[in-house]
């Protein structure tokens, strides 16, 4: 397969856009993204800076005053709907952009596709169906409450699934009447810029939407810190999030965080095996297990140990590994600074000599620049080992046994974080003893994920964050709650 390259994109990735425009970066640089899959050179993108972040928030107030402030729920939610049906149209383009971008499998990056039209359809369906309440008080007074857009939302984004998270944080911030500003990650950000022509094309009015790539440290960090920001959101690792939490307090502006997670799938020795198995390795190593809800613990009861670990090993065996294009189970790494963070992970596991139960295969004709690593499956784990403790953001599922529902409720809930958790039993009383015990923002029973629902609030506890993204929880979230009190007499 030949190398990508820029002309293969069908669309201008030098720009930001501000204001309903395309133009180059303030300063007129660009930084260079890589195809994951082989290392070669893919695309220039605008490197915005802090002075790109003061025109997109002016864009943004402008937007608020103007057209898009005066606009009413049903007629935003209808744009939503719109580019709902324009991304539909374009399913096929936009994963082949995020496939070469992110280095993802092209079948995964085409359900993230579909996921993002989801999103606007169902936001595009809620922007008129938020109300807020009349409250009985005393005599005379007629009180009651109206949900308001905070006004101009900040969201800075990851690299992992950039079209998802536009769908749960962008889409939701405007179904509700933000004006938004959008700093995409900087090793992944071509569908965010994508995303800006369709709703370019839908009529979305301009500075409604705002999207300035960059650099973190750059781009990010001036928006994190922007006095004329009313909201952030951001997805991230923990240390980054402590960063925009800590520069968004200084100007008493709310944050809603979803971080990291080192989140156990809990199996019982009453478990459907066969069901499980399925779930017990695809969510850990979907999108080259980097997710931040990655089943990344195995936690299972000890006289069935012995089989879960059999069964998995073999599937592991099987896995393929290889160029994103090729839609193998596993393509590579994003970067080679993040192959170098899970390789790290795997020369402790080399060094402590814990079982390495399973390994899977890289294809022979996998490019050699390419970011691979071997999907890794490490046995008898101890609970407070660093690869049982430590979010890897890697293709590394450890598998550690328990002793009954005390143990592994202490197991579960033994790490800082807490986003979700996976709980395989048949037992009706178990399944609700743990879903209430485990200190998570979601819990899966008898399954793992729920199919990425749409309408599911996810978010986390502990180091994994707060605040909810996705369902009619995100619409909560990027409004703000006035009372008004009407004396009468």
């Amino acid at each position: 397969m030949m190398p990508m390259t820029e002309a293969d994109i069908p669309f201008e990735t030098r720009h930001v856009y501000i204001a309903g425009a395309w133009r180059a970066a303030a300063g007129g640089l660009t930084l260079t993204l890589t195809n994951p899959s082989d290392g070669t050179p893919l695309a220039e993108v605008a490197r915005g800076g802090a002075a790109d972040i003061d025109d997109a928030v002016a864009a943004a107030r402008a937007a608020l005053a103007g057209e898009w402030g005066r606009m009413d729920a049903t007629t935003r939610g209808r744009i939503l709907t719109t580019m709902g049906r324009l991304v539909l149209d374009r399913v096929e383009m936009l994963a082949r952009v995020e496939s070469l971008d992110l280095g993802k499998p092209l079948a995964q990056a085409r359900a993230d596709a579909v996921a993002l039209a989801r999103y606007l359809e169902f936001y595009g369906g809620a922007a008129d169906k938020v109300h807020g309440e009349t409250i009985p008080y005393q005599a005379g007074y007629t009180v009651l409450t109206l949900r308001e857009p905070h006004g101009v939302t900040g969201h800075i984004i990851p690299w992992n699934y950039p079209m998802q998270i536009i769908g749960r944080s962008v889409t939701a911030a405007l179904a509700m009447g933000n004006a938004v500003v959008l700093k995409p990650a900087e090793e992944a950000c071509l569908t965010a810029l994508a995303f800006a022509r369709i709703a370019e094309e839908a009529g979305l009015p301009a500075g409604a939407l705002n999207v300035v790539p960059g650099l973190g440290e750059e781009a990010g960090a001036a928006l994190s810190g922007h006095r004329g920001i009313d909201h952030i959101s951001f997805t991230g690792s923990t240390a980054t999030g402590a960063r925009v939490q800590t520069a968004a307090a200084a100007n008493a502006v709310p944050v809603t965080l979803e971080l990291g997670g080192k989140s156990p799938q809990i199996v019982f020795a009453d478990a459907d095996l066969d069901a499980a198995l399925p779930f017990l390795v695809n969510a850990g190593i979907q999108n080259a297990g980097q997710t931040c809800s990655a089943a990344s613990r195995i936690l299972v009861e000890r006289p069935v140990y012995d089989a879960v670990l059999a069964r998995m090993a073999a599937r592991y065996r099987a896995l393929k590994v290889g160029p994103a294009m090729a839609n193998l189970d596993m393509g590579p790494l994003v970067s080679g600074r993040q192959r170098e963070i899970v390789e790290g992970f795997l020369a402790v596991a080399a060094a402590d000599g814990l079982d390495i139960a399973a390994e899977g295969t890289i294809v022979p004709d996998a490019p050699a620049g390419g970011h691979y690593v071997k999907p890794t499956l490490i046995a008898g784990v101890d609970p407070d080992h660093r690869l049982a403790q430590e979010e890897i953001f890697g293709p590394v599922q450890v598998v550690i046994p328990f002793d009954g529902e005390a143990e592994a409720i202490e197991i579960a809930n033994g790490t800082d974080f807490g986003l979700v958790a996976g709980v395989w039993t048949a037992d009706g009383g178990r399944q609700l003893r743990m879903a209430r015990a485990l200190r998570t923002g979601q819990v899966f029973v008898n399954n793992y994920g729920a199919g990425g629902g749409v309408e599911l609030p996810f978010g986390g506890v502990k180091r994994s964050g707060h605040g909810r993204e996705k369902g009619l929880e995100a619409l909560l979230s990027f409004s703000t709650v006035k009372t008004v009190a009407i004396r009468h007499g």
